[in-house]
C-alpha cells in the first residue's frame, strides 16, 4: 500500500482539476489577450477561474493576480510592496519562521538597505502578538507574517496585526502568506485584515506552477517583471490558462472545512499517540498547531536515513519544507532546538482523505526504523 503523507509539500491533483486542465489544453487554446473569438473564449475561462479563486477567499475578481506559484507571489508581495513604499519608511517586520520565499526576499531587502526585523519564536514555535507590537513602529512600511507555518503547523496571530499597525500609526502594508492555511481554514481577506495575501494551487489539489496574490483594491506594488498588459501589468506575460483553470476548479471544491478539520484532528491525535509511544520520538509541533501538520523527531536517526527507510516501504513524508531540499531547517533552528532534534526531524502532513490505515503503516515503519537503523548520536 502506498502511503502519501507529504501533503504540505504538494497534494494529489483532484479529478475535476485534471479534467479542467485537459479540456482547456485540447479545446480552449486561444490566447486570452487575442481579440478574435478563440481569444475571447479563453478570456471567459480565465475570468471564471479568477472568480472561483476570489470567491474562495472573499475577495473581488479585480484583486486577484495570477502567478507561477506561492514563491513568486511572496516575492512579488514582499519586494514589490517594500520598493513601492521606501519613501515612507525603511523598516520591515517579519518572522524567523517564514517560508524561504519570504525569508530570502526579506534578506534581499536587507542588502538593499532596508531595516529588516526577524521576530524569533519561543521554544514551542509561537510568535506572540506582543512581539509584533514591540517591533512595529512609525517607520514600518511592511509586515509579512504567514498564517500557518509550513513545518510546524503553528498558527500565527495574523488577525491582530492590522490593528497593531493602525495603533502604531505605521504606514505599513500587511502581507500574509496563507499557502498552508488555504483550503483548510476559513480564510476571508477582510477578516484577516491583510493588504496582500498569497495562495497556491498545488496545496489544494490543484496543479503545480500556479498561484495567486490578493492585492487589496487601492494598494500598489512594484512589479518584478515588465512587458505586457496582462494581470493589470503587475505580473505581465501570457497567462498559463490550463493551470489557472485547474486552480479555479480546485478552488471551487473548497468546502466542508469544519467537518474536514474534525476528521483530520482525530487522525492527528491518533497518529501522535502512536508515534509518541515509540521510544525516542519527540514532538516539535505546538499543541495548538493546525492538525494537518505534525512535526516530530525520531531522535538519534538522521532525517535522510529515516526518509529513505520509509520510502523503501512506499511511505512518503518529509523532513521539512520541500523547498529546502534537505537543508537544516531554519524554523527549528530559530526555536533553539538541539541539533539532535533538528537533524532527525520528520514532517507528516495530512490531506482530508488521509486514513487511519496510512497512520498505522507509518507508525509501524517508524518503530521498525528506530529499532533497526544505526543511531547517529
Amino acid at each position: 500500500m502506498e502511503v502519501y503523507l507529504d501533503n504540505s509539500a504538494t497534494t494529489k491533483i483532484s479529478q475535476s482539476a485534471a479534467e479542467a486542465m485537459e479540456r482547456i489544453i485540447r479545446s480552449v487554446y486561444g490566447n486570452p489577450s487575442s481579440l478574435h473569438a478563440k481569444g475571447l473564449e479563453a478570456e471567459r475561462e480565465l475570468k471564471a477561474a479568477r472568480r472561483a479563486v476570489a470567491d474562495s477567499v472573499g475577495a473581488e475578481e479585480s484583486e486577484i493576480v495570477f502567478t507561477s506559484g506561492g514563491t513568486e507571489a511572496n516575492n512579488l508581495a514582499v519586494l514589490g510592496a517594500a520598493r513601492a513604499r521606501k519613501k515612507r519608511g525603511s523598516r520591515i517586520v517579519t518572522t524567523a519562521i517564514e517560508h524561504s520565499s519570504v525569508f530570502e526576499a526579506c534578506r534581499q531587502l536587507d542588502e538593499e538597505g532596508f531595516e529588516v526585523v526577524f521576530l524569533e519564536p519561543d521554544e514551542s514555535g509561537h510568535i506572540s502578538e506582543d512581539a509584533f507590537s514591540g517591533a512595529i513602529d512609525e517607520n514600518t512600511i511592511l509586515v509579512s507574517a504567514m498564517l500557518v507555518n509550513n513545518e510546524l503547523g503553528t498558527i500565527l496571530p495574523v488577525e491582530r496585526i492590522q490593528r497593531i499597525i493602525k495603533r502604531k500609526n505605521a504606514p505599513a502594508l500587511f502581507h500574509c502568506d496563507a499557502v498552508q492555511g488555504y483550503g483548510k481554514l476559513p480564510i476571508r481577506v477582510k477578516k484577516l485584515g491583510c493588504d496582500l495575501m498569497t495562495v497556491s494551487a498545488h496545496k489544494i489539489h490543484g496543479p503545480k506552477g500556479c498561484g495567486a496574490l490578493f492585492i487589496k483594491k487601492g494598494v500598489y506594488v512594484k512589479p518584478l517583471v515588465y512587458g505586457g498588459e496582462q494581470e493589470r501589468r503587475i505580473r505581465p506575460g501570457t497567462e498559463a490558462l490550463p493551470l489557472i483553470c485547474g486552480f479555479g476548479a480546485a478552488a471551487g471544491e473548497i468546502g466542508g472545512l469544519s467537518e474536514k478539520m474534525s476528521s483530520v484532528t482525530a487522525l492527528r491525535d491518533y497518529t501522535l499517540s502512536q508515534l509518541l509511544a515509540i521510544d525516542g520520538v519527540e514532538k516539535n509541533s505546538p499543541d495548538d498547531a493546525l492538525p494537518y501538520i505534525i512535526n516530530v523527531s525520531a531522535t538519534g536517526v538522521r532525517s535522510e536515513t529515516m526518509l529513505h527507510f520509509l520510502e523503501g516501504r512506499e511511505i512518503y513524508i518529509s523532513s521539512g519544507s520541500a523547498c529546502s531540499k534537505g537543508k537544516k531547517s531554519h524554523v527549528l533552528s530559530a526555536m533553539s532546538l538541539p541539533d539532535r532534534r533538528i537533524d532527525s526531524a520528520l514532517r507528516i502532513s495530512f490531506s482530508y482523505d488521509s486514513s487511519k490505515e496510512e497512520a498505522d503503516a507509518l507508525t509501524a515503519a517508524v518503530r521498525e526504523g528506530m529499532e533497526t537503523l544505526v543511531k547517529a548520536y
